[in-house]
């Protein structure tokens, strides 16, 4: 086998090379199932990430069916085997996982397995999964498994770096939420401000309806009416900052209704008419949307506090497999190639990074007096 250590050193590097591709941990784990049984010629693989309560937060697996894996039922708890691997450091090579006396066996849409490989994924002394493998497309030494010793090593070095991008998507999604947390807490300022100006004028309307109403009834009629009106428009503007400043939905409403929300309450918040189309655009990988939702936040940011702009305009529209984003102000403008004196180098270069980040690009139109128009396009799936 003189291939062997050669071509297994190109597999793991293609493996290493797909997994630091993805920054959401649940895309990590599913490359790293892939990856693994790709790598070992494998039937089946399996990557589990264990809870604080005897079971598993996350459980993906490869080479079983969509419909296989649904009959199967609830993920599994952990005991048996699967607990063997969360609680010791080194691999567990089996002939037959049947015959081993902590084979617990399985619900009976399991599919069937015999030889087995599975070790833990270990950041220090923390363990942050167990990686399995079952059934190697190989023919089975005597009494033997398929599985051997160099199967091992290739795992081991795919596990140590599964570690990395493991903690590394972790980190990822921790920034994102510190982000959210931030962006809310800015939402939150601004409606606050919003709303505040209504009920400012809601009393000063009120207070002239007082001193009205016993010599000229009338106009404190008119007065009255206002006070109805204003208060309704304090209620609308309440309602949006309940609905805006609940958790991120990005994940469970998709990108479309996630933008669409987030622009009515700022054009609710602001005295700037903020509009939103779409064209098209169905659902895209989990790191372009968020990448697409940032950069139209921050884009957004810029024109309704430094423009001066009357009207901004969102589309996000079909093109090819991906998207395109485009955000239009009509604006005062400003000299892209003077970006640092004009305040927004950091903005732009926040934004250039998310779109490079997940494979787009990021392209700037403005002038002094002429507006600006910030376009993001991204591959899509």
């Amino acid at each position: 086998m003189t291939d062997g250590p050669r071509s297994g050193l190109y597999a793991v590097s293609t493996a290493l090379l797909a997994m630091s591709r993805h920054l959401e941990v649940r895309d990590v784990l599913k490359t790293i199932v892939a990856s693994a049984r790709e790598l070992l010629d494998a039937q089946y693989a399996a990557l589990g990430v264990p809870d604080d309560h005897g079971g598993f937060a996350q459980f993906v697996v490869d080479g079983v069916s969509d419909e296989q894996w649904k009959a199967i039922g609830p993920l599994p708890r952990q005991h048996g085997i699967l607990a063997a691997m969360l609680h010791k450091d080194a691999p567990e090579r089996l002939a037959d996982v049947r015959e081993d006396p902590r084979f617990e066996g399985w619900p009976s849409a399991h599919p069937d397995m015999s030889d087995f490989l599975g070790l833990p994924i270990r950041d220090g002394d923390e363990t942050l999964g167990a990686l399995f493998l079952a059934n190697k497309n190989c023919p089975k030494p005597e009494g033997g498994c398929g599985f051997t010793e160099e199967d091992e090593e290739l795992l081991g070095i795919l596990a140590q770096h599964a570690a990395i991008a493991l903690t590394n998507a972790r980190l990822y999604e921790r920034s994102r939420e510190l982000t959210i947390a931030e962006e809310r807490t800015r939402l939150a300022h601004e409606l606050h401000d919003a709303v505040s100006q209504k009920l400012f004028s809601l009393r000063l309307t009120a207070q002239a309806a007082a001193k009205l109403i016993d010599r000229d009834p009338v106009r404190a009629k008119g007065e009255l009416q206002q006070v109805a009106a204003l208060a309704a428009e304090a209620a609308d503007e309440l309602r949006a900052a309940v609905t805006e400043l609940r958790p991120a939905a990005l994940d469970e409403d998709g990108l479309v209704a996630t933008l669409r929300t987030h622009i009515q309450v700022l054009d609710r918040a602001h005295a700037p008419q903020v509009t939103f189309r779409c064209e098209g655009v169905r659902a895209l990988p989990a790191s372009q949307e968020e990448a697409l939702l940032r950069v139209a936040q921050e884009a957004l940011h810029n024109a309704l506090r430094h423009s001066g702009a009357a009207r901004v305009d969102v589309v996000l529209e079909k093109r090819g497999q991906g998207a395109v984003l485009r955000i239009t102000d009509d604006g005062q403008g400003f000299e892209p190639r003077e970006t640092r004196r004009a305040g927004r180098h950091l903005g732009l270069v926040s934004m250039r990074d998310r779109a490079s980040g997940v494979g787009g690009r990021l392209t700037v139109e403005s002038a002094p007096g002429k507006g600006t128009t910030i376009e993001m396009e991204v591959p899509g799936g």
